[in-house]
């Protein structure tokens, strides 16, 4: 039994890690690449493909756990597979109509994936093995930030255009690792909790496998129900309602590392034929920032002396110094400039390390907050953890999407203005949370 859930835990893991390759290598230049197609016959924006995906993602989540109760998580993840692989297909030869259209069908996809392997992961584990095979995904996941992108450094460095040639063999590249990724969820054995589940549902009813299917719907549309009563139960917590600015950051800066700040590097005319190559280093920086701030957090947060308020501040002041270094260094036009490169210049002259160097504190900093959002949450509401996240995940995927489609509108002055006020209040709500915590165990009275 232990080795089958070790099994499927890496097989979740690798197929995670093979489409999200393909996944966040395409958001980290997608900007670049379609103002490289902005012509009378295109006239698509990558800022607003990215901000239907996470808005339709986040009212998806509603559903989503329905659609995962029907049809199971192994299945559920493969459809989606399929629905991510066709959005990496559409940029081969990209159509204004494929491109939007893909869009929100991924956004569809990502809220059925993440809550099916939500769902998996938990059947696969127990009390002893969670947190070992939610560390094992997450090393296999926060991987996928780096083989892409490095990618894309040997394939752009030294352009100043990136030419149709270019862009269809890299996306036929992500969309092959797309597929894998998506074909492995094939392999994956249902788990013993699954096999019971089912021979029960066969041996009481004799159902045929169309009135199976109708039956888990009926029970599926229930739970929905009640998970719904209980998020808006929820929503006029104070906890949630203190904590609803720092999730609303954590939907910002997610918006801003993964999306804008690759393309505004790109769009930096200092730094020459360099420009398009740096964007997939600066991915990997990110992804190097997330792993080791995941890891090392983890392990600091089983310590006392090491409290969540300390890694947030910590956090808050890592993307501080990373903002205000970008600020500085970065053209203030770098998200909105429609021409090849930027047309204004920074205060410093732009230098690589130092841009390579924030690429790595927004990755930490990112770390640093949703860790201890995930901390915090699961602390609070310990018998009520999958309404909760719900929650965050929405409020989240809200700010992202608001955020993609101000980002090709608004200079980099502003955006970075907007996160640090935002970033500053989250933080502080997120510091009377915990004090409230500390202070009453018992948040029934809070």
């Amino acid at each position: 039994m232990a080795d089958r859930r070790t099994f499927n835990v890496v097989i979740l893991g690798l197929g995670f890690l093979f489409i999200f390759t393909a996944f966040t290598t395409c958001g980290n230049v997608e900007q670049t690449v379609v103002k490289s197609l902005e012509n009378g016959t295109f006239p698509g924006s990558g800022y607003h493909s990215l901000g239907i995906i996470y808005g339709v993602f986040s009212f998806s989540n509603l559903l989503a756990p329905t659609v995962v109760t029907i049809f199971g998580p192994k299945i559920a993840m493969f459809l989606s597979g399929l629905l991510y692989s066709g959005y990496i297909g559409a940029f081969i030869s990209p159509s204004v109509w494929s491109f939007y259209l893909t869009s929100v069908l991924i956004g569809i996809a990502a809220a059925m994936l993440w809550t099916a392997q939500g769902h998996f992961l938990v059947e696969n584990s127990e009390a002893s093995t969670i947190n070992r095979n939610t560390g094992m995904f997450w090393a296999l996941l926060q991987c996928s930030m780096l083989f892409g992108n490095l990618y894309i450094y040997f394939d752009w460095n030294g352009r100043t255009v990136i030419p149709d040639s270019s862009r269809r063999n890299i996306f036929l590249s992500l969309l092959v690792s797309s597929v894998l990724g998506t074909l492995s969820f094939l392999v994956l054995i249902k788990s013993h909790h699954e096999e019971e589940m089912l021979s029960e549902e066969e041996g009481q009813s004799l159902l045929s496998p169309r009135m199976m299917y109708k039956h888990r719907a009926s029970t599926a549309m229930e739970d929905v129900k009640l998970e719904l009563k209980t998020i808006l139960q929820l929503v006029k917590s104070k906890p949630i309602l203190l904590l609803a600015p720092c999730m609303a950051y954590s939907g910002l800066e997610l918006s801003f590392y993964s999306g804008v700040y690759g393309t505004c590097i790109g769009a930096t005319a200092q730094f020459g034929e360099r420009a398009k190559g740096l964007i997939g280093i600066s991915g990997i920086m990110v992804g190097v920032g997330e792993i080791v701030g995941g890891g090392l957090f983890g392990l600091l947060c089983k310590n006392n002396r090491f409290r969540r308020t300390s890694v947030v501040f910590l956090g808050m002041v890592v993307h501080f110094v990373a903002f205000y270094l970008i600020f500085l260094s970065i053209p203030d036009d770098a998200p909105v400039v429609f021409k090849t490169t930027t047309q204004k210049t920074s205060y410093l002259t732009p230098s690589v390390s130092v841009a390579l160097l924030c690429s790595f504190l927004l990755g930490l900093g990112d770390s640093c907050f949703n860790t201890q959002l995930y901390s915090i949450l699961g602390c609070v509401f310990a018998e009520q953890s999958t309404p909760a996240f719900a929650i965050f995940k929405f409020i989240q995927s809200v700010f992202a999407a608001a955020a993609f489609f101000y980002s090709g509108y608004l200079m980099l002055t502003w955006q970075l203005l907007l996160l640090v006020i935002l970033g500053f209040t989250g933080t502080l709500c997120f510091f009377v949370v915990e004090r409230i915590q500390i202070v009453s165990v018992d948040f029934q009275d809070f």
